[in-house]
């Protein structure tokens, strides 16, 4: 574990470097249920396919595998100041010397997928790439004319949490404000890139995992 300054804070994130030891940097944001085991290995994944990757601690500490849980800490978020840790782990892995170039990606999944179109749409300046993984966060609103930095979509075609209308009505409204947002889609459900819970999919999720990594390579060279 680092640690990270955010507008004069302090902040804890899981950070894993590639084994060349330099490579584009990406901040990798966890699902609703916190800065667990499943996400240092998605970090994990992408530092061996070459980048610096460092998942913030958005829960400052807390986690949790009980879903009313992971809940209640998702609607506690206070998205602002979730805002600045974004903000700080940019700006960490841009002064960072192992990233080069000097290019920072965000990716997340369901929570951190919203988070990710979050700091695509506030920090334009610092990330360079958006990942979203079949993003939700009911707090946090994304203006599709807003998203400037090019977005990769990844989408469950059976996920009740995130409709496809409500995909295809923000990949458009992307799309015709001058912007870029590909999305694909996959016959699977809800968190089907996570290998601990039921609707896991190792197909879909290899597929998208290898759609991911073309996508960042090409964006942050």
């Amino acid at each position: 574990m680092i640690t990270f300054a955010a507008n004069g804070r302090i902040n804890n994130g899981y950070l894993a470097l590639p084994p060349s030891g330099a490579g584009p940097g990406l901040i990798v944001l966890q699902e609703w249920w916190g800065l667990v085991g499943h996400i240092k290995d998605v970090a994990d994944q992408f530092a061996a396919a070459g980048f610096v990757a460092l998942a913030p601690d958005m829960y400052h500490g807390e986690h949790t595998s009980n879903p009313d849980q992971a809940g209640k800490l998702l609607m506690a978020l206070n998205i602002a100041e979730a805002g600045v840790d974004l903000r700080g782990a940019a700006n960490y892995l841009l002064a960072h010397p192992a990233v080069s170039p000097g290019k920072v990606g965000v990716m997340g999944f369901c929570m951190g997928g919203q988070l990710a179109l979050y700091a695509a749409q506030e920090m334009p300046e610092l990330v360079s790439a958006c990942v979203d993984f079949y993003g939700i966060h009911p707090k946090v609103e994304i203006t599709p004319s807003r998203i400037t930095v090019p977005v990769l979509g990844h989408f469950g075609r059976t996920d009740a949490s995130v409709p496809l209308a409500a995909v295809h009505a923000l990949v458009d409204g992307v799309n015709v404000a001058g912007g870029s947002f590909v999305a694909h889609e996959y016959d699977a459900g809800h968190a089907f890139c996570n290998p601990v819970r039921p609707a896991y999919d190792a197909a879909a999720a290899a597929v998208a995992f290898a759609r991911t990594v073309d996508f960042l390579k090409v964006q942050l060279r």
